[in-house]
């Protein structure tokens, strides 16, 4: 895009009204899209426990009209709903729009909560078994796994931690491809300090999340190209998108 020249401008976290988005996926692509400044992005709706309290209370509260997570039997429609708009993506704004899944353990001992994003996924995957079977099956799919928020600790109570896979790097950093360094308005400077490959994500719930920590990957504008860049972690960048700007 204008302006990144020879980056392309990548934000991989990104949910909708499958999760707990508050848009589409129609409107996410627009309004990424009418920036005129985005490459890729993906579609990273959650995947939950069949136990998730944070959603029971959330089905509860909207008399059941929300999911909050994209079920097994739903997970066929996701992925057409995303064929279908990466078609319009490309063709109308010339942006990569990439399939993907939050699988997600929200569990009342916080030191076991693990988020793990599966980018290039193909197959539902089950949120209730071990992390590590969860991370080989990404791999098993020939998709990319994303470790997000890795170090957050909450100091909030409506808030949860997501540090199982940081506390437990030593045995799982050989499954996670790549760690967020920087989530939304949040850095993770640990991930940096331990050399493993990152990148940064708005974990987009809602438009003003749009303004927030994002990606730049010198790459071609492919899957295959972009998955190998994560990867490798070498042409790749974070940068603060503001109000239609960027400041790397």
């Amino acid at each position: 895009m204008p302006g990144y020249e020879p980056f392309l401008l990548c934000d991989f976290h990104v949910h909708t009204q499958w999760s707990d988005g508050k848009l589409t996926v129609a409107e996410v692509v627009d309004l990424y899209g009418s920036t005129g400044k985005f490459d890729v992005i993906a579609i990273t709706d959650h995947i939950l426990m069949k136990n998730d309290l944070l959603a029971r209370a959330g089905r509860l509260a909207t008399l059941g009209r929300r999911a909050f997570g994209v079920r097994e039997q739903d997970f066929d429609a996701y992925l057409q709903d995303i064929e279908r708009e990466a078609r319009r993506a490309r063709e109308r704004y010339g942006m990569l729009l990439l399939p993907g899944a939050e699988i997600t353990q929200n569990r009342l001992r916080g030191k076991k909560n693990s988020h793990i994003i599966a980018l290039g996924i193909r197959s539902f995957i089950s949120a209730d078994q071990p992390a590590d079977a969860i991370l080989r099956e990404i791999r098993r799919q020939g998709a990319l796994s994303i470790a997000c928020h890795p170090h957050h600790r909450t100091t909030r109570r409506i808030e949860i931690s997501t540090c199982y896979l940081w506390d437990h790097r030593d045995e799982l950093a050989g499954l996670v491809d790549v760690w967020e360094a920087a989530n939304r308005d949040d850095l993770f400077s640990v991930t940096s300090l331990k050399h493993f490959p990152y990148v940064a994500n708005s974990d987009f719930h809602k438009p003003k999340h749009l303004y927030s920590w994002k990606t730049l990957v010198r790459s071609d504008k492919t899957w295959p190209a972009i998955s190998r860049a994560l990867r490798s972690n070498v042409d790749v960048a974070l940068t603060l998108f503001r109000n239609g700007s960027w400041a790397a």
